[in-house]
């Protein structure tokens, strides 16, 4: 055990950390709790929220390069939509597995080794990218990509599951997972306007780079529980764990015994919350790999005003990351109903989104789609930290990994079909006003899916978890 009395001071604090004690000032403008024992010495918690946070936005500035340079690409290569389509795909089929091994992972042997693995491969396979000839070597290096990055939401979860308590969860998983959509934002101007300076191979060489210095910054800064980082004052440690109860009363059955994780797994409301992931991420995925080509294809914009329309959608997908998980606390805190907090949010933002993008359907001027399109991201991106929050008070924090992993690997089977069902309806003529019609249907049977799954009874049945 630490000796917390001779742990170092704040001032100590920011030579160990560097960077990442920088941003801290920034998101240290958080408000102080009750209960909380007066002004805690420090929020090193939010230093870890910096990390994940920057994690999740070199995540999707690495997945969103291919389709910010998919027309350089396409011609470079002789690589038709169909085919560009099956490479978005292909980035899921390893993703998808190693989302629920990632997960088993991260509980067994720690967020900390397990991500600093992820990041070291996922680096190195995104600037093998730029060594692609052909198709085939293209979607060798994708998989491969996908399979290295499939650790990263559900440790992302476990992280901060680790770190934060209850009635800070869904701030901290939507000011982390914020840096996702605004990571989508800056790959459209910095991959495209690098690619139209150096070639499109340079900009995935740059990126890999900054994925090794991410690396380095979360191995010296990050430890798997509070409790053993130096940097932890015992007032915030007294706080994490302070409502640490509330979700770790029912981690065994009735006769004291202790339940399968396969009980969680085949659950209504853990398969109601996967069911509403899966429909956000046909739409996130829809968007993520198809709304440049949208934009140069049907919208007639050449790459230099791509990238720049293109940023739209997702910073508003940023700000519904944010907002969402304020808003899904404040509800927490005024009525005092979790299960009520996180599907309020879910279904609003699937239910907005879904009406959004069906209108994009029927428009086909620029200006009206770029409106629905960054109003479609806000709601819809209110959902998934709604999803993870609410996932962690539907399971024991012990097996957040592995539940994690196990929705997060059937929620992202929509990255293996929406890139290649869009790219195939591109390609033999239905267009893209289908593709819309598709992804709005599916975002509101996914909301229909949480109402009718998550219920009061079926949580408090499967708290009491018989086996």
């Amino acid at each position: 055990m630490h000796d917390r009395s001779k742990w170092p001071s704040r001032p100590r604090i920011a030579t160990e950390c560097g960077l990442a004690e920088a941003i801290q000032l920034f998101l240290l403008i958080q408000p102080d709790y009750a209960g909380t024992g007066g002004d805690m010495k420090t929020r090193y918690r939010w230093v870890i929220a910096s990390l994940l946070f920057f994690a999740g936005m070199l995540n999707y500035l690495d997945r969103a390069a291919l389709s910010v340079v998919a027309p350089i690409i396409k011609k470079d290569l002789h690589i038709n939509d169909a085919q560009m389509g099956l490479l978005f795909s292909s980035f899921f089929i390893g993703y998808c597995v190693f989302c629920f091994v990632g997960g088993w992972a991260a509980d067994k042997y720690g967020p900390r080794k397990v991500f600093m693995l992820a990041a070291g491969f996922w680096s190195v396979f995104c600037g093998a990218t730029a060594f692609a000839g052909n198709f085939a070597t293209l979607m060798i290096a994708r998989v491969a990509f996908g399979v290295a990055e499939g650790p990263m939401g559900t440790t992302t979860n476990k992280s901060i599951s680790n770190w934060f308590p209850r009635r800070e969860a869904g701030r901290a998983v939507g000011l982390t997972n914020a840096g996702q959509p605004l990571g989508a934002a800056v790959a459209a101007p910095i991959v495209g306007l690098v690619a139209l300076q150096f070639g499109w191979r340079v900009s995935f060489v740059v990126i890999a780079l900054l994925g090794l210095v991410w690396m380095a910054f979360w191995w010296r800064c990050f430890r798997d529980q509070p409790s053993e980082h130096p940097a932890v004052s015992r007032e915030e440690a007294a706080f994490i764990v302070a409502d640490r109860h509330l979700t770790a009363s029912f981690e065994v059955d009735n006769n004291g015994e202790r339940v399968s994780v396969f009980h969680y797994l085949m659950s209504a409301p853990v398969l109601g919350v996967a069911m509403a992931f899966f429909a956000f991420n046909y739409v996130l995925y829809f968007f993520l790999s198809w709304l440049p080509s949208y934009f140069t294809d049907y919208q007639h914009l050449d790459l230099k005003h791509m990238s720049v329309v293109g940023i739209l959608p997702w910073l508003g997908a940023t700000a519904g990351f944010v907002i969402g998980g304020v808003i899904s606390d404040g509800l927490y805190k005024r009525t005092g109903n979790v299960l009520f907090a996180r599907k309020a949010v879910i279904m609003t933002g699937l239910g907005v989104a879904a009406v959004c993008v069906l209108l994009v359907s029927r428009v086909s001027s620029l200006v009206p789609a770029v409106a629905l399109i960054a109003v479609a991201s806000l709601f819809a991106f209110m959902t998934p930290q709604a999803c993870w929050s609410l996932l962690q008070d539907i399971v024991p924090r012990d097996r957040i990994g592995s539940t994690g992993g196990f929705v997060h690997l059937l929620a992202n089977l929509a990255g293996i079909l929406s890139p290649a069902i869009t790219g195939l309806m591109i390609q033999y003529g239905a267009g893209y006003s289908s593709a819309f019609v598709l992804a709005s249907a599916l975002a509101a049977a996914g909301m229909l899916a949480l109402w009718l799954t998550v219920r009061e009874g079926s949580v408090a049945r499967l708290r009491r978890a018989p086996v």
